[in-house]
């Protein structure tokens, strides 16, 4: 059963952080690249949903487990075209057959699901042969002296952040998994503090 703090101040606390400027142009360098029948893990409160090209995209399907985020991304600002289900579901157990999708997008996820390699096992399984996945996260910086802070400062940031590490590997993650890594790029965030602000993304196709 959710807390009073996950189920009413963390949603406010997420829209905040997660709507910055800064994290919104990194969504808008990956989710306009989705085609055809799209799968986004952890849609949360539906931020993605304004960046979709209606023109390429046939339609979205988001999954989320938590109810609260649900209600939200139902009612998010988004294209009156774009087609949008919203469902009840975990990364590391979709719902969905084999080679269903043509495109997954995952955008500041992998951060907090319970297990990523299976998360990712998971997007690969639901992709269609040659589907592309577009990633955007944050995660392990390169930097030791950054890194042994993020070690540091984790245990509390995932009590207060609804379960967000800060200490997950990215697109090394994403390759290990299987996936073929087209194009990968990294930086730090603008105005974000560094222990929180290592940021990756970039495409890769299921093999």
């Amino acid at each position: 059963m959710a807390t009073l703090y996950e189920r009413f101040l963390l949603p406010k606390l997420l829209k905040c952080a997660c709507s910055a400027p800064a994290i919104t142009k990194q969504r808008q360098k990956v989710v306009p690249k989705a085609q055809g029948r799209v799968l986004e893990l952890g849609i949360g409160m539906g931020l993605n949903l304004p960046y979709y090209d209606v023109d390429a995209v046939e339609s979205v399907t988001g999954v989320d487990p938590a109810p609260e985020l649900r209600r939200i991304a139902e009612a998010a600002p988004r294209d009156p075209r774009l087609k949008v289900r919203v469902e009840n579901g975990t990364a590391e157990a979709l719902p969905f057959e084999n080679g269903t999708f043509d495109c997954v997008v995952c955008t500041f996820t992998l951060c907090s699901v319970h297990t990523p390699a299976q998360a990712l096992s998971e997007a690969r399984r639901a992709l269609k042969p040659g589907g592309r996945f577009l990633y955007c996260e944050h995660g392990l910086s390169p930097d030791e002296d950054v890194a042994r802070w993020q070690r540091r400062i984790e245990p509390v940031w995932k009590r207060l952040a609804g379960g967000c590490h800060l200490t997950r590997p990215v697109t090394r993650a994403v390759g290990d998994a299987g996936f073929r890594v087209e194009r990968s790029d990294a930086m730090y965030l603008p105005r974000a503090p560094r222990f929180a602000g290592w940021s990756e993304w970039g495409e890769a196709v299921a093999a």
